[in-house]
């Protein structure tokens, strides 16, 4: 199959440091071109790829300091407009950066599988169900309950190439953060649960602009020798820090599409102790992976029987059931089923 790859340019592919949704889009495009399959990646130019990259800027958006990221900036718009100008190149188009990109997706005449990688809510929901053109695919089965009547094509969970990443049956006795600093993210809980454990935790986490406020209120002012925040890291580092934590905090306070730092948590062997929100308990298996929990008090108690999880068990739960290989799978299943109706 001839299949385009729509990515957002706000990072590259694969990304620096943030960027699950680049993560993968690369293991994606990575595992499609391994199959034989021609696949072109709209992307910022400083991606790389086996693909074929078209790009409309020379490197991605955050690094360049664009104002208005994540919204309809030029550069954004531009580059999901040459992916659909030069549609008729493609037997399907893969679109990752819905919402935006709805309304050129469902004038195409290409057939086009559109992942929502983030939640719906009130606003974008009324989009998909208005714009029923692209076939729409979710990261979890809990994402699309909150979307009745979209122009579903199934659910495919998140998955990367972890067999590289590195893993330890010891830690180091402490807890860690990964991700984004922010108040939907809870990173104040994961703060009560290392003061009343009185244990050391390691919040390795960006700040973005509109979060400042919360930073500032409710995180700054509690750091210390044990409570310490050593920004945004890139993979090897991140890696390495999972590997060797006690446990992973996700005490989320919204409903997360898929987590992705979970999975590769869990591949480095470290256990993920999580809130019961959204897709967290599709990700996490109980007593084996780590724990779903539900408030502070019981992300406590969890972390207190944390050593009753198997770290490598852990590591291959999560590589048997979130592998490149299996999320390709589901997407060329879906790109199949689309091109023969």
């Amino acid at each position: 199959m001839k299949i385009a790859q729509i990515a957002p340019i706000v990072e590259s592919v694969p990304p620096k440091k943030y960027g699950g949704t680049e993560r993968v889009i690369h293991a994606l495009t990575e595992e499609l071109v391994k199959r034989g399959h021609d696949v072109t990646l709209f992307a910022s130019g400083d991606s790389v790829s086996s693909a074929k990259i078209e790009s409309v800027y020379p490197r991605s958006l955050r690094e360049a300091r664009m104002p208005d990221l994540y919204g309809t900036n030029t550069w954004t718009l531009l580059n999901i407009g040459l992916a659909y100008e030069l549609q008729d190149e493609f037997d399907i188009i893969h679109d990752h950066t819905a919402p935006m990109s709805l309304p050129a997706a469902n004038i195409a005449t290409t057939p086009v599988v559109a992942t929502m990688h983030g939640a719906f809510n009130r606003t974008n929901r009324k989009l998909f169900q208005t714009l029923r053109g692209p076939s729409i695919v979710t990261i979890s089965q809990s994402q699309v309950y909150a979307a009745p009547d979209i122009n579903h094509a199934g659910t495919v969970y998140n998955g990367l190439s972890m067999e590289h990443y590195p893993f330890s049956d010891t830690h180091d006795d402490y807890m860690l953060y990964v991700g984004r600093i922010s108040m939907e993210k809870g990173v104040h809980f994961a703060i009560e649960v290392a003061e009343q454990l009185d244990m050391k935790l390691i919040i390795a986490a960006k700040v973005d602009p509109q979060d400042q406020n919360y930073f500032k209120t409710y995180i700054e002012p509690r750091l210390s020798d044990r409570i310490r925040w050593i920004g945004e890291v890139d993979e090897a580092e991140r890696n390495q820090l999972m590997s060797k934590a006690k446990c992973f905090l996700h005490p989320v306070t919204f409903r997360e599409p898929f987590g992705l730092t979970l999975i590769e948590a869990g591949a480095c062997g470290c256990p993920v102790v999580a809130f019961d929100r959204g897709s967290i308990p599709e990700i996490i298996k109980t007593g084996i992976t780590g724990f779903v929990v539900d408030d502070v008090e019981a992300m406590i108690d969890a972390v207190n029987a944390i050593a009753q999880i198997d770290r490598a068990a852990c590591r291959a739960h999560v590589l048997e059931n979130f592998s490149a290989k299996k999320m390709t799978d589901g997407y060329e299943e879906i790109y199949k089923k689309l091109l023969n109706s």
